[in-house]
């Protein structure tokens, strides 16, 4: 079976973060799990990041979209990554981290 293209991108995040060794997991939603929590949640230099993976004109349902709102409102960094944004995933890591571009001159 070939991979969905939400999956396609969840690969390219989780590539990404294992590049910059980060902890990461993909919570469970279903029995003790609660519905609506982010695909990735992650521990970026001891902050708490959460990425909703989608794909194409995929849109965050309501739950989805509360979830992130209640991530932002309490300090913790959400956002919703899909194929035009995933360099965000980058930029969030090296704000994070301080780790800077390569110059240059």
């Amino acid at each position: 079976m070939a991979a969905t293209p939400e999956v396609k991108v969840k690969k390219k995040v989780v590539d990404i973060l294992k590049a910059h060794g980060v902890y990461y997991f993909f919570p469970a939603t279903h029995g003790f799990g609660r519905s609506g929590v982010p695909d990735i949640v992650c521990c970026i230099n001891g902050k708490f990041v959460a990425f909703e993976i989608k794909a194409g004109n995929n849109q965050p349902t309501a739950l989805q979209e509360r979830e992130i709102r209640r991530i932002q409102e309490t300090r913790g960094i959400a956002a919703v990554i899909r194929e035009t944004n995933i360099d965000l995933v980058t930029t969030i890591i090296k704000e994070l981290t301080g780790e800077r571009e390569a110059s240059t001159m």
